[in-house]
């Protein structure tokens, strides 16, 4: 499948999402709707109950972590959140940077950008603005903002070099990044890590441990540092939607993982 093809089934399943409920997308895969299970899914993310900032209408519980926890942001900051969705961690950000800071949410679907819109305004935010845009072309100027955040995002995209060279551009000198994603140790089976309904569920995408962090420094940041990881169990009737009851056998023993983990660096 072609890299513009993989974004137009995320864009239209994150599309639907949209327009779901927390509780809907958390029995589903990853917010993937009618997919394949009503198995609770929450197991991706931490919750954000507690969290300073937190608007609970703006959480449609899609995330692996919790970035900003890590991202040393501090007041006066500009802080850019790629796939920005309902704007949960672009408001989180906010109650940190305060007024004198400012706070960009990216996302290239239409019906997350309206909804993130419609809580902004409802929170009064003038100094929290959603741009359209695609995060390995993304229309923010060189060296503009101080950090970078993204949750359960950036494996969805399909060229992750692309991305994390355009995180480094977009970011001045001694600003950082910290991210939430997912992370594969070990060989997915094929039959999953090209399926479109799982791609879009926030798994396929997944790539190496080693090669993530490889593409990382790659790209010239320093300090690479993985603040928090969380193996994933993916409960067995996702899986037999995918594998065969022997395949399903071989998987269990193949020692083969799913982690979020929580990453940041510095450029």
């Amino acid at each position: 499948m072609k890299p513009s093809e993989l974004k137009e089934i995320v864009k239209e399943k994150y599309g639907q999402i949209a327009n779901q409920s927390k509780q809907q997308n958390a029995s589903s895969c990853c917010g993937t709707s009618g997919c394949c299970s009503t198995t609770d899914y929450s197991v991706f993310g931490d919750s954000y109950e507690k969290v300073e900032g937190y608007h609970a209408e703006a959480d449609l519980g899609l995330g692996c972590g919790i970035p900003t926890q890590y991202a040393g942001i501090e007041k006066g900051h500009h802080v850019l959140d790629l796939g920005s969705g309902a704007g949960n961690d672009c408001f989180v950000a906010r109650s940190i940077v305060g007024e004198t800071g400012k706070v960009t949410g990216l996302d290239f679907t239409d019906e997350m950008l309206v909804k993130a819109n419609e809580n902004r305004n409802k929170l009064g935010y003038t100094n929290v603005e959603f741009v359209k845009g695609d995060i390995e072309e993304m229309p923010i100027p060189d060296n503009s903002v101080d950090v970078v955040v993204s949750n359960c995002v950036l494996n969805l995209v399909p060229d992750k070099n692309k991305a994390f060279s355009e995180i480094h551009r977009v970011l001045r000198t001694g600003g950082h990044f910290c991210v939430s994603d997912v992370v594969i140790k070990g060989d997915l089976p094929e039959k999953i890590l090209y399926d479109a309904e799982m791609y879009a569920g926030c798994i396929s995408g997944a790539v190496d441990w080693n090669e993530y962090i490889g593409i990382i420094e790659k790209q010239r940041f320093t300090d690479v540092k993985v603040h928090t990881s969380k193996q994933i169990e993916i409960p067995d009737d996702i899986l037999s939607f995918y594998l065969n009851s022997e395949e399903l056998r071989q998987f269990k023993q193949s020692g083969t993982g799913l982690f979020s983990i929580t990453v940041s660096a510095n450029k």
